[in-house]
């Protein structure tokens, strides 16, 4: 008797661990079951014909603002996971800021978490903070399943009181001790703010309020002693430390030799600064502002050099949204507009057009950026960043012929700004599943029922949170 299964995706060039080859896959309650040249005898409750289209593990994007609670009229969870699902994103990690309450405490998870619950589209789990005055804080949330804890060496900015706050050293110190000796790991926002809030003050003292001096008072040097900080502290702890939106190939090359040494560290970069230069903040205006900014050229080329030679961990979107009213009042200088962009629906589109279509990079490396290696770097792979026999069926299937330009209309997001709207997309995402289920089609939109689940607790064991080393 032939075998049953709830849905074959047929005929698509599948991306593996290494390699990419013409399968059909079987999936059977929400989990990869059979991976096979055919599968065109088994009986199926529905089929997905990927004829001359890539089936890659659904992304797993580890940078999101998600900003309930009390700030969802910047971005709640529906719109932002809609918009990843459209993008081939599958699940996500949602950072502690800039909801108020941030995530800081377990009462203030609760409360992120019910939120969630219901609205989101793709499968997720959050990230914790470590913030100063909140040490006592960082047991109790690991025990909740928190295996991340996300730190600010310089001014996060964000609206209200109780709103997130920066480290000083001594806080990033004894944060990472306890954090080390709990098995989870810390996240770095690695800015040195000494040397920025000092720059920009001389920026605004000199009536300079524009992109470049906003750029300029940004540094690569104040990314770079950051980063040579933390890995100091990291050294003396033996704290796993994840780097975030690292905007410098000099910094990646850092990074790189401290994990030559044997520090376990990791290293994440963005779609922005792999698309846009500054040359693009000045052109598009407060839309392409964010921090650390947008490098040169030569940066950027940098960074796609570091991609080729294995230095880096993780590509993630950073998606940091805001009202439009925040980027484009004309009453607002450079250095007050919000600092965020808007482009989680378009990371992977963005990092496949660029890396794999124009310069020719394997689809199995990009992937290990957008899904394994951020699976890995929370403990969940290879539940969820492949396809394997036994993984989740999280899917994202792209046609690399369907190249369009990127317009408001087609963004999910609650407002519709981004530094990528105008733009030729040189491939598109047609349909995403999570575990087996369809949650958007090209043809059909996004599912009217938002099935996304929680990752809490995480459910691994041994290996909760642990480093499986660079991929």
């Amino acid at each position: 008797m032939a075998s049953y299964y709830d849905c074959i995706v047929m005929n698509g060039f599948v991306v593996l661990t290494g390699e990419v080859k013409k399968l059909d896959i079987g999936i059977r309650d929400g989990r990869i079951a059979a991976l096979e040249q055919s599968l065109a005898g088994a009986e199926a409750g529905s089929r997905i014909d990927a004829e001359g289209q890539y089936v890659l593990p659904g992304m797993v994007d580890i940078h999101v603002h998600f900003n309930e609670p009390n700030l969802g009229h910047w971005e709640g969870f529906a719109s932002g996971s809609a918009a990843l699902a459209a993008g081939g994103a599958t699940c996500y990690v949602d950072m502690p800021l800039n909801g108020n309450p941030p995530t800081v405490t377990t009462e203030a998870l609760a409360l992120k978490a019910g939120q969630a619950e219901g609205s989101s589209a793709v499968d997720y789990t959050f990230w914790g903070g470590l913030v100063p005055g909140k040490l006592e804080e960082l047991a109790p949330m690991f025990e909740a399943g928190i295996v991340g804890f996300k730190a600010f060496m310089s001014n996060p900015g964000g609206e209200g009181e109780g709103r997130f706050r920066e480290v000083d050293d001594w806080t990033l110190y004894e944060g990472m001790k306890k954090i080390a000796e709990l098995g989870g790991f810390v996240a770095l926002h690695a800015e040195s703010d000494a040397m920025t809030s000092q720059l920009a003050d001389a920026a605004l003292a000199a009536g300079r309020f524009d992109a470049e001096a906003f750029a300029a008072s940004r540094p690569i040097i104040a990314e770079l002693e950051a980063v040579n900080k933390a890995l100091l502290f990291a050294e003396q702890t033996g704290c796993q430390v994840h780097f975030v939106h690292i905007s410098s190939y000099d910094a990646v090359e850092l990074i790189d030799r401290a994990k030559q040494r044997g520090l376990p560290v990791t290293v994440e970069t963005c779609p922005h600064y792999l698309l846009l230069t500054q040359k693009d903040m000045t052109a598009l205006g407060a839309v392409a502002k964010c921090a650390p900014p947008l490098r040169g050229e030569e940066q950027r080329e940098g960074l796609w050099r570091m991609i080729g030679e294995g230095k880096l961990d993780v590509i993630a979107s950073d998606h940091s949204p805001c009202p439009t009213s925040m980027k484009l009042d004309a009453a607002k200088t450079f250095f007050e507009a919000w600092g965020g962009i808007s482009g989680a629906q378009s990371s992977m589109e963005l990092v496949l057009g660029e890396g794999w279509i124009k310069r020719g990079l394997s689809l199995p490396l990009l992937a290990s950026l957008l899904s394994a290696g951020p699976a890995q770097r929370f403990g969940l792979y290879p539940r969820k960043g492949a396809i394997a026999v036994g993984s989740d069926a999280d899917l994202a299937i792209v046609d690399p012929n369907a190249a369009y330009e990127l317009l408001e209309e087609n963004l999910f997001y609650r407002h519709k700004h981004s530094p990528y709207v105008g733009k030729e997309m040189a491939c598109r995402v047609v349909a995403t599943l999570v575990r087996g289920t369809v949650v958007y089609s090209f043809d059909g939109g996004l599912a009217r029922t938002a099935s996304g689940k929680s990752l809490l607790p995480l459910e691994v064991g041994s290996e909760k949170g642990m480093m499986k080393g660079s991929v």
